[in-house]
């Protein structure tokens, strides 16, 4: 069981104490909250677990005035207020980062703090602003040039500027919805772990939204759980395992054993036993253009066997994307050669179909669907022209349907009949369609780009299976993913890709997430070299979740 949460005077400066007292909110007849309740101690961390959909995004919008509840109330240090704006949210101390970027790529760094306060007299006083943010960034948890612009910024930069932005204001309640999609192992737990330090020490409280369990058992002090709207547990992090906390996200049992193995280590991912076998994919010296003409693939060398998963790790931005469009042959090839079991290879269609070379890429119902067709029509593409589905150039009247039947009960995947369009069924359908057409014929090569990326829970589970399963097939899978414990929860290798080029590799299996980091932020590091990084105050980010290493999942 969570232990209970206990709850404490707030004091009447700082770290506020938060309340949601049956808060309910409604679009029409679909009810996204559901008579949620959860308490936020004043100077603690609290983490937001669930699936897409749970209501973790909804209930935090209602907290700082974005939706107006339908029923229920907040409570801020015991008082009930009504947050009718953001604007009276940030009267009561409340402030959130959003997940995606809000800051102003033209103006410097120092011209988006000032904003951040909303009116600004006409002619700004320079020299006293200037003084003023250079006294906050003095004392803040980590520092950026107020020179640049956002345009100079890595994305892990550009994400310390949005809590900068926040911190400029001295909230005494910090929001952050998935602060760590953008930034290196290093730079997520200087983050958390700075925060963590000054909620501590009493100066804000802070709830964040977060998808993963390190990080709630690392930094978080309690943690609710919401499901289809509804609070299904709330309590302190210690004491809990992340499996107990996934079961609580799916709550029905098969999902729950599925969700249990996901919160686990590598280990957990069933993986047949088996040597390498041949080169399946090479590439030789390979350069791509960028969209503005700049070199963003330079000159990688890099080998696929067959039986292997081989991870790409990086920050968002560093050619990731260009190197699989080139694969794909959706972005054209400026100099090195690509083979596929030995044979030089040109992503052609009928190349596709002779050396069984299939992709799934990120956001398929964009990039590998057509969204008016059928969910049949849609799993047919790659084989609409070929026997038993066509003869003599006709098509075979219910073939493809009968095939895909076969395929969405095998995959599960959950529609209201294989003539619906695919762009009616969820992301995570979607999903399983496209995988389902590409692994049916148990392809040779597979390249696959942010395969989970904004699935729920259980599908993110069933993916990553059927990944492995084909792995274990004898396939040979390049996987691109922005999310560093994905790759070291399904991968056997990982290579490092940062400023167009590979710059590390090591085994998945007891990889040194913050090594591997350093590469990431084109900062590589030696074995051995662990040195945490400070926060304002002198101690470290690793300070604060080694003070939690007993209860940080594996």
């Amino acid at each position: 069981m969570i232990a209970p949460v206990t709850t404490h005077a707030a004091p009447a400066t700082g770290a506020l104490a938060l309340q949601t007292l049956a808060l309910t909110k409604r679009f029409g007849a679909f009810t996204a909250l559901d008579a949620a309740s959860i308490t936020v101690r004043p100077g603690t961390v609290h983490a937001l677990l669930g699936e897409n959909g749970a209501g973790k995004s909804t209930l935090v919008k209602c907290i700082v005035g974005y939706y107006r509840p339908d029923d229920g109330a907040i409570t801020v240090d015991g008082r009930e207020q009504g947050v009718a704006s953001p604007t009276v949210a940030r009267t009561l101390g409340i402030g959130m980062v959003y997940q995606h970027f809000t800051v102003v790529p033209g103006m410097t760094v120092a011209e988006n703090l000032l904003i951040a306060k909303g009116a600004l007299p006409l002619v700004v006083d320079w020299k006293r602003a200037r003084a003023e943010l250079e006294a906050f960034m003095a004392t803040a948890p980590f520092r950026l040039d107020l020179d640049a612009t956002p345009m100079a910024l890595s994305a892990g930069e550009k994400q310390k500027l949005e809590i900068l932005k926040q911190l400029y204001l001295k909230p005494r309640l910090l929001i952050l919805d998935e602060p760590t999609s953008v930034l290196t192992p290093q730079e997520a737990d200087e983050v958390l772990g700075s925060l963590a330090v000054r909620a501590h020490a009493g100066e804000c409280s802070v709830v964040m939204i977060t998808h993963k369990f390190r990080e709630v058992m690392a930094f978080a002090d309690d943690v609710t759980v919401l499901r289809r709207g509804r609070v299904v547990s709330t309590g302190a992090v210690l004491g809990t395992q992340a499996g107990e906390l996934a079961a609580h996200m799916v709550g029905d049992e098969p999902a729950a054993r599925e969700a249990r193995e996901e919160a686990g280590d590598a280990a957990a991912v069933p993986r047949a036993a088996r040597d390498l076998g041949e080169p399946r994919l090479t590439i030789t010296g390979l350069v791509v253009e960028g969209d503005r003409g700049e070199r963003a693939v330079d000159g990688i060398r890099l080998v696929v066997h067959a039986g292997e998963i081989v991870g790409i790790a990086g920050v968002s931005g560093n050619g990731q994307r260009e190197l699989m469009e080139a694969l794909a042959g959706q972005r054209r090839r400026a100099a090195g050669e690509v083979k596929v079991g030995g044979r030089p290879y040109e992503a052609t269609r009928a190349q596709n179909r002779a050396l069984k070379v299939r992709g799934l890429p990120e956001e398929p119902l964009r990039n590998a669907c057509v969204a008016a067709m059928s969910v049949a029509e849609n799993i047919g593409l790659r084989s609409f022209d070929e026997p038993p589905h066509a003869r003599a150039g006709l098509r075979v009247p219910g073939s493809l349907a009968r095939r895909a039947r076969g395929l969405i009960a095998t995959y599960r995947v959950k529609t209201q009949g294989e003539g619906a369009p695919i762009g009616s069924l969820s992301g995570g359908n979607v999903q399983r369609a496209v995988l389902a057409r590409e692994l049916a014929d148990d392809a040779d090569v597979l390249l696959v780009s942010n395969p989970v990326f904004g699935l729920d829970f259980t599908a993110v589970a069933e993916v990553h299976a059927r990944l492995v399963a084909a792995r274990d097939r004898g396939a040979a899978v390049l996987m691109v993913s922005e999310d560093l414990d994905e790759l070291l929860h399904v991968a056997d290798r990982i290579v490092v890709m940062s400023g167009g080029r590979l710059v590390h590799e090591c085994a998945a299996a007891g990889a040194d997430r913050h090594d591997i980091g350093r590469f990431m932020g084109g900062h590589g590091a030696s074995h051995g070299e662990h040195a945490a990084p400070a926060t304002a105050n002198g101690s470290t980010a690793s300070g604060a979740a080694a003070a939690r290493a007993d209860r940080v999942a594996a």
